[in-house]
């Protein structure tokens, strides 16, 4: 792919804009799909504590506050950066999609 169709192609073919114009968009897209991913993780592990039984009924409170604003945080931040949800999720060509 040669650097010109990198600058016409930002977000929407699900791989990062490597365009230096715009390396701010870029390093926000790249590290709100790690924050994103994250999330995931921390959220599956949560699911899987409260099923497990090993959290307090206040425990299992505060972890879904914190789990609610990280989300509110995250639709802010992706809104600031003009993201979407496909724009986090990173083509990692023969492995696929990353989320």
């Amino acid at each position: 792919m040669s650097q010109n169709n990198l600058q016409e192609q930002p977000f929407k073919s699900g791989r990062l804009n490597l365009d230096p114009d715009g390396a701010e968009q870029g390093l926000a897209q790249l590290v709100l799909t790690v924050i994103e991913l994250l999330r995931q993780l921390v959220e599956k592990q949560a699911i899987r504590r409260v099923d497990g039984g090993t959290l307090s009924e206040e425990q299992i409170e505060q972890l879904g506050v914190a789990l609610m604003n990280l989300e509110v945080k995250m639709d802010e931040l992706k809104e600031i950066f003009d993201l979407n949800d496909e724009d986090l999720n990173i083509d990692l060509g023969p492995l696929g999609n990353l989320l």
